[in-house]
């Protein structure tokens, strides 16, 4: 659009100047936006030929097969809601691992709390005792209790007590981390939604009244060329600041649903 623009504009101008009511200088700066809009336009194109190469290097697709965009890039409200997304980002696969691994240390220290027994020592001891030949034949058996009674197994216990304590904290992290997450995004997605609306219903519908009436009036002598040029870029940046906040949209609402492990599709989990 700015190529196209910008080339009505050096033609008009050039006719105007032939005619003896524009200068070189117009004519001159109305032919360099035009060049500047054209190398825009070439960049671009390499820059989209670079990302469909790339996509198709990591989809491992046979050389000359590039992928293709489809679709309009817009600004869908999602079908969900945050709570559905904090419901869903505490039931992902990791925090269901971490609950599991909870559950097994809590069942270990359970284990090695009940691996306390007594601790009693049975002894037998057999000799003679007694002066001379009238020394006798005496079995002794000992019990020794020592205090406490029962073997604490502290090692034990203390080990297990402090692997489901880690457990825990990376438990209650992972889940504080990702609420946050989500939360985060959440919040984001729906300033940019303000944005794009702001954008498509108040900035671009004035910028492009603008932008007619300065084509207008430059026609009829009323302004200059670079009042035109003024008014048309000003329209071209918002029409770029819309294509920007609508791709910032999309890549939030996609992390988003990472974050959340919602499905792809949208579609409740």
């Amino acid at each position: 659009q700015a190529l196209k623009l910008f080339d009505d504009t050096a033609a008009a101008v050039q006719r105007r100047r032939q005619a003896g009511e524009d200068t070189r200088l117009d004519a001159n700066v109305a032919r360099v936006e035009a060049e500047r809009a054209r190398n825009l336009l070439a960049q671009i194109q390499e820059q989209l030929l670079e990302a469909r190469a790339e996509l198709a290097r990591q989809l491992q697709l046979p050389p000359g097969s590039l992928p293709m965009a489809t679709g309009e890039l817009s600004a869908q409200r999602p079908g969900y809601s945050l709570d559905a997304l904090l419901a869903s980002a505490d039931n992902q696969p990791r925090a269901g691992a971490l609950a599991a691994r909870e559950t097994s240390a809590a069942a270990r220290l359970k284990l090695e709390r009940a691996s306390t027994y007594p601790d009693v020592t049975v002894g037998l001891n057999v000799g003679r005792e007694g002066p001379g030949s009238a020394r006798e034949r005496l079995t002794t058996l000992t019990l020794s209790v020592p205090l406490p009674l029962f073997k604490r197994n502290s090692t034990g216990i203390g080990a297990a007590q402090t692997e489901l304590t880690q457990v825990q904290i990376e438990r209650q992290a992972a889940q504080r981390d990702a609420r946050a997450s989500v939360s985060s995004l959440w919040t984001r997605l729906a300033s940019l939604e303000d944005r794009i609306r702001r954008l498509q219903e108040s900035v671009l519908p004035a910028l492009a009244d603008n932008q007619q009436l300065s084509v207008k009036s430059q026609q009829a002598g009323q302004i200059g060329l670079l009042e035109l040029i003024v008014v048309s870029r000003q329209s071209l940046d918002a029409r770029r600041d819309l294509i920007d906040a609508l791709a910032d949209y999309q890549s939030t609402r996609i992390a988003l649903e990472l974050a959340a492990g919602w499905p792809q599709e949208g579609t409740q989990p």
